[in-house]
């Protein structure tokens, strides 16, 4: 293990032999370190907070602190954190709330840039892009291999599905559905995300399918029962790797109980 001599570790902290701790770090009580992560100058990581493997905090992250919810009486809420993320400069992470699960959490191989700040009772997927300056509000949902522009903020319990994709200073107040594009101050749809698909491994066919989805939900007119209707009409023609992908939509179109961006 390598530890500044300034670094400040709590004695009852879990920290793996191989986790490099930078200048001036504090890490508190009830902190749990896995192997190969490394925290940079100033970092603060605190609360009930699990962190695994080979992950990168960088310069003055602020980690597993309390939620910013008037509510929160001091209760034992936990962040977890899975391996391989990279999180930059000046990151607040919160613990959760017991109001909604008592749980913070993000997977792996997330990219989070300077600035953002993820809030009490989110849940952060995989493989996503977190650019500078994003806000997550409380319980916010963000899927697997989602990009979100550079101060895109997300109203408090939004769902963003998974490959979606918002563009820069969008301003989210209603779900965005899987593979969709969404742009504006409100967010409205641009497109489906088809380069993002492409280079994810999405046939043609899939891609043609997910756009013919997105056409029923936007284009055509229809309510959001109509628009499920249509999926499900999609599914029984679609090719047999496009059918998870409709399906997908379909049910995450049953679940937006805040709407969608339309």
């Amino acid at each position: 293990m390598s530890i500044h001599a300034t670094a400040i570790i709590d004695p009852s902290a879990e920290i793996d032999s191989s986790v490099e701790i930078g200048p001036y770090c504090i890490v508190g009580p009830n902190v749990k370190i896995g192997a190969g992560t490394r925290l940079g100058p100033h970092v603060i990581v605190s609360g009930h907070t699990t962190i695994g493997e080979d992950n990168v905090f960088h310069g003055s992250a602020t980690i597993g602190g309390d939620p910013q919810d008037k509510k929160y009486k001091g209760e034992p809420t936990e962040l977890r954190i899975g391996s391989r993320n990279t999180i930059r400069e000046y990151c607040t992470f919160n613990t959760g709330t017991v109001q909604d699960g008592g749980l913070t959490s993000m997977g792996d191989d997330n990219w989070i840039m300077a600035y953002v700040h993820v809030a009490h009772d989110c849940h952060i997927g995989n493989n996503t892009i977190i650019a500078n300056s994003v806000q997550l509000a409380g319980h916010v949902h963000i899927g697997d291999w989602v990009i979100l522009g550079g101060m895109t903020g997300v109203h408090q319990f939004i769902r963003v599905g998974d490959h979606a994709m918002t563009a820069f200073q969008t301003k989210l107040m209603q779900d965005v559905p899987p593979f969709v594009m969404a742009a504006g101050y409100p967010a409205g749809p641009a497109s489906i995300n088809s380069e993002g698909l492409r280079r994810r491994g999405f046939s043609s066919d899939s891609i043609l399918f997910i756009k013919r989805a997105y056409k029923a939900i936007y284009r055509q007119g229809l309510s959001i029962e109509e628009a499920k209707a249509a999926i499900l009409d999609l599914e029984g023609s679609a090719p047999a790797d496009a059918k998870p992908h409709l399906e997908h939509m379909r049910q995450f179109l049953a679940e937006a109980t805040r709407g969608i961006v339309r």
